[in-house]
């Protein structure tokens, strides 16, 4: 990993931090994208210190916000005349249904549109890094998603926190293979995986009654470190090399669900995620790598 440089969201606690200590110290240089500017520092200092690189850096987004999502994508394209290896990784739950800034419901904004959004602002200057690769963290829960496109939102009801959260995860897989197939040729692969069940802070905001259920789980889950490697595996490893479209569990290629293998779900949840986001105003990106704003 040496000379490349690797930009990983949601890095400031768990596996995203982890990932991002353990790419550092095999010399890449490493963005770390936080939503707390002083966290953010704190945690710079702290993956500098136990990788013993330099080459560790910050940028700040908040992922609720597409303004802020394409005020981050501006300032890495201006920082990084390259970037070879892109994490989504930022996400959270919501136990209640939640709506951002943008109006959008806040699972389905953050988890998936996050990654949707800025992974197209910065496709150009992926493609131009290439050979270069774009991992998704997804979940197995993707498994146990559905897509309803008249109400993606759950405004008309039926909100709940694994619902919202397993429909993002879908949406992850769906996204990831449809993306590989727009980049195929190009240089860049794109895969997903599910980091395992590990122990991190993602469902502290979970109602009340499940949290003692969660403390006692939380004894039998991965630690941070062990499912951070999945993370270097596809964003390092030469065994995945030109490797695409796939989605792993535990290091392996696994058969994602029904859903997440139906190429025209895949191809709307592209329309339909470009229209939210407003992908039509980011031209250039489509014309550099042959990307339609719409399907």
């Amino acid at each position: 990993m040496r000379g490349k440089t690797v930009v990983i969201t949601g890095a400031t606690s768990g596996i995203g931090l982890e990932a991002a200590a353990a790419l550092a110290g095999m010399g890449a240089r490493v963005v770390l994208v936080g939503r707390d500017a002083a966290k953010t520092a704190r945690v710079v200092e702290s993956v500098r210190q136990r990788s013993g690189s330099t080459q560790v850096e910050s940028a700040l987004a908040d992922f609720s916000s597409q303004a802020s999502i394409r005020k981050l994508a501006a300032e890495l394209r201006a920082r990084c005349d390259k970037i070879h290896v892109l994490v989504n990784n930022a996400g959270g739950v919501w136990p209640e249904r939640t709506l951002t800034g943008d109006g959008i419901e806040s699972t389905f904004a953050v988890n998936h549109l996050g990654y949707f959004l800025l992974t197209n602002l910065l496709l150009d200057v992926l493609v131009a890094s290439a050979p270069a690769r774009i991992v998704n963290v997804a979940s197995v829960a993707h498994y146990r998603g559905t897509l309803d496109f008249d109400d993606l939102g759950f405004e008309r009801g039926g909100y709940q926190i694994m619902r919202a959260y397993a429909r993002s995860k879908l949406a992850n897989v769906l996204f990831t293979r449809e993306l590989a197939k727009r980049l195929a040729g190009k240089g860049v692969t794109v895969n997903a995986l599910h980091p395992g069940a590990v122990a991190t802070n993602i469902w502290s905001a979970s109602p009340a009654w499940i949290r003692p259920v969660l403390a006692i789980a939380k004894l039998f889950m991965l630690s941070p470190r062990a499912g951070a490697q999945r993370i270097v595996y596809l964003a390092s490893s030469p065994e995945v090399e030109g490797t695409s479209g796939s989605y792993f569990e535990n290091n392996q290629i696994r058969t994602p669900s029904g859903r997440a293998r139906d190429d025209a779900l895949a191809a709307r949840l592209w329309s339909e995620s470009a229209r939210m986001v407003g992908l039509g105003a980011a031209p250039a990106v489509s014309a550099s790598v042959g990307l339609s704003p719409q399907v």
